[in-house]
């Protein structure tokens, strides 16, 4: 509906101006053809009214709501006096014109993350407007998130809804800046990788705080770097008292230097070591010693393992090949090739261990340095061949997995594949669509993993699972990364192949919802070009229609309609090979939709009309609601634009009663165009 209003507002401007005129790009721009669209209109006159109304229907500026705010630091935070006083002094020193943001920094497992939790913690009344929290580690795929999605990461933690979340990085950083202007605000980004992915939230008003941590060396990010060190050997032993015991700790007192040595000032090191005297003292032990290490947290992961069951250390291995985003009882069942409880009862062992983390109930992650190791030491422990075993049996279930979604979540597509003789299916569409959602993080990650093992035929399979994601769940930039893999892969091991173009075609999908036009065009006929190098006609005449939707969203209408033109020759030429089918049925009420809008915008009414009634007796006849609505909601604005506001007020009544309770965006845009057609009356 974002795209019907943008299509609405470029019409008005077509018909004011008496010629086709796309929209600016850059604010001066807008102000100039805003000027020349003032000029042309006077008092009293429809045009007037019509702009009048047009513009408050707008949507209602978003207002800055808390989220859950930032999660509780650790019982045992102990010290780090100085760095909370260079915290405190960023955040609440003059602002002259300069924004307020700070970098904490320092090696993996060091403490930086526990600090930002305790300086959140500690001046919560600083933040009248909310604290908010944003955790990159769980990225979708495992890579970098690009700087959309940590925006809308951002927006989603200010209770933005998805239907008013701004498709374009520029839109979302416009919101973002408009919901914080003014407000006392903290806003963390934990575990960010690269300084493009937060560079967008620097503030532009000085009462919010922006706080980034980053593991590693410090980024080149314009805010105050302050670095975490490691913790003095009076302050580790403090730490270790509190999450051990004074009486633990005392028991160890010979073996304590050792210790303080070990984990070197490192946090988790030394939380992983409290956990090791605690499981000591209850089965009377002697803690294990390790090897010593330049590298803390390899010293602490190779004491952990010293300790845990073979088999858990076995499984954990494992998993730490596919550096999986969420780790789950089934995924972990898979690597080890053991049963999902079993699984259950290994993952929680290491979890208390702190070999891994469990932020949820059911779901763990293990933390990125101690995932590389693992993962390192996998083969030369448990062998190159079992360690391969491990990677395929993962891929292969998450792709069964994956497809049984993708398939209940669009059952009649042919984009999707059916749906496998191997594992369990799901009992409809929403089902389907919502464990897809729960699970696109490591099957975005699973794509990568599967390219780099040389599993073509499954990388290519798990990216054709996505459809679902870009086309009903509006996840573009997520997948954007993966397709990009998967498409690349296709275009060297299936070049010129329906794969091929069943790819590119989504790539253009995501492309164009992100309003990047240029890379969507390329991408779109890219795939017309492999479809028809594989003879495939209906991918062919699909990919030729989405250029067209393409032309019409940047308000090309001559192009859009020549476009569809072109995709309906397709189709009846597909229809005269194959018969009557009502899928091809279906695709051509589509597109005489489509044609009517384009001709509409045009100003070509009564041809638009004809087209779109077209369409309506097609959705009519086989009961489609959803469509009817749309092509209904259609007609009115063509009757509308037409000055035929009885006929349009009709449509809408018909279109509203169609629309479930839940469509808010499509009925929202039909309560405002009976505003505009009662106002011009």
């Amino acid at each position: 509906m974002g795209k019907q209003l943008l299509l609405t507002t470029h019409a008005q401007i077509g018909r004011t101006l008496g010629r086709y005129t796309p929209l600016p790009t850059s604010e001066s721009g807008l102000q100039v053809l805003g000027r020349e669209i003032s000029a042309r209109l006077e008092p009293g006159q429809r045009q007037t009214r019509e702009w009048a109304v047009l513009l408050g229907s707008m949507p209602v500026a978003a207002t800055l709501s808390p989220g859950a705010g930032v999660p509780p630091p650790p019982r045992d935070f102990t010290d780090r006096a100085a760095v909370l006083r260079q915290l405190k002094r960023e955040a609440t020193r003059p602002a002259k014109g300069q924004p307020r943001a700070a970098l904490l920094w320092g090696p993996p497992g060091i403490g930086s993350s526990a600090v930002a939790l305790y300086f959140a913690a500690e001046h919560a009344g600083l933040y009248p407007d909310g604290q908010f929290y944003v955790d990159l580690r769980d990225a979708a795929g495992g890579q970098a998130a690009e700087p959309v999605v940590v925006l809308q990461r951002v927006l989603r933690e200010m209770n933005v809804e998805p239907d008013d979340m701004p498709a374009t990085a520029s839109g979302c950083q416009d919101l973002y800046r408009r919901l914080t202007n003014g407000r006392r605000a903290l806003l963390v980004i934990n575990h960010a990788t690269a300084a493009a992915q937060v560079r967008p939230l620097i503030p532009n008003t000085p009462e919010l705080f922006l706080l980034v941590v980053a593991s590693g060396p410090p980024l080149a990010l314009e805010a105050q770097r302050i670095e975490v060190p490691p913790l003095k050997d009076r302050d580790a032993k403090e730490l270790l008292k509190k999450a051990a015991g004074a009486d633990t700790v005392a028991r160890v007192k010979r073996q304590l230097p050792g210790i303080l040595e070990r984990c070197a000032g490192n946090g988790y090191a030394l939380r992983a070591a409290a956990a090791q005297l605690l499981a000591a003292q209850e089965s009377s032990a002697e803690p294990p010693q390790a090897p010593q290490s330049p590298d803390p947290v390899h010293s602490t992961v190779r004491s952990v393992c010293a300790r845990l069951p073979s088999e858990t250390v076995r499984l954990c291995h494992l998993v730490a090949l596919g550096e999986w985003p969420v780790v789950t009882a089934d995924l972990a069942g898979w690597a080890a090739d053991v049963p999902s409880d079993e699984a259950a009862r290994m993952l929680s062992q290491a979890a208390e261990a702190h070999l891994i983390e469990r932020p949820e109930e059911g779901r763990y992650r293990i933390r990125p340095e101690v995932c590389r190791y693992l993962a390192d030491t996998a083969g030369p422990q448990l062998g190159i061949a079992a360690c391969s075993a491990a990677v395929s049996r993962t891929l292969t279930a998450l792709t069964h997995r994956a497809e049984h979604a993708a398939h209940a979540a669009l059952p009649e597509s042919w984009r999707v594949a059916d749906a496998p003789e191997q594992g369990a299916r799901y009992e409809g569409e929403a089902d389907g669509l919502a464990a897809l959602v729960a699970e696109r993080s490591n099957v975005l990650r699973a794509i990568t993993v599967a390219e780099e093992y040389q599993y073509v035929e499954m990388c290519l399979r798990l990216a054709r699972t996505l459809w679902p994601l870009v086309l009903k769940a509006g996840y573009w930039a997520e997948a954007l990364p993966a397709l990009r893999t998967a498409a690349r892969c296709a275009d060297e091991r299936r070049p010129e192949s329906s794969t091929s173009a069943a790819l590119h075609f989504q790539l253009a999908h995501c492309l164009g919802q992100l309003r990047r036009w240029e890379e969507a065009e390329h991408e779109a006929r890219m795939a017309v070009t492999h479809e028809r190098a594989a003879g495939h006609l209906l991918g062919e005449a699909s990919s030729i229609e989405y250029l067209g939707l393409l032309n019409l969203y940047q308000a090309n209408g001559p192009k859009a309609a020549e476009r569809f033109a072109e995709a309906g020759e397709r189709y009846r030429h597909l229809m005269d090979e194959q018969g009557e089918d009502r899928h091809l049925r279906r695709a051509l009420a589509l597109l005489e939709r489509h044609t009517g809008r384009a001709l509409w915008l045009q100003g070509e009414l009564a041809a638009s009309r004809t087209h779109l009634n077209s369409a309506r007796d097609h959705f009519e006849r086989e009961g489609e609601k959803y469509n009817l609505a749309r092509t209904l909601t259609d007609l009115a604005e063509t009757a509308h634009t037409a000055g035929d506001d009885a006929e349009a007020l009709s449509h809408i009544a018909q279109a509203m009663g169609l629309l479930p309770a839940d469509a808010r965006p499509h009925r929202q845009y039909l309560t405002d165009l009976r505003r505009r057609c009662e106002a011009v009356r």
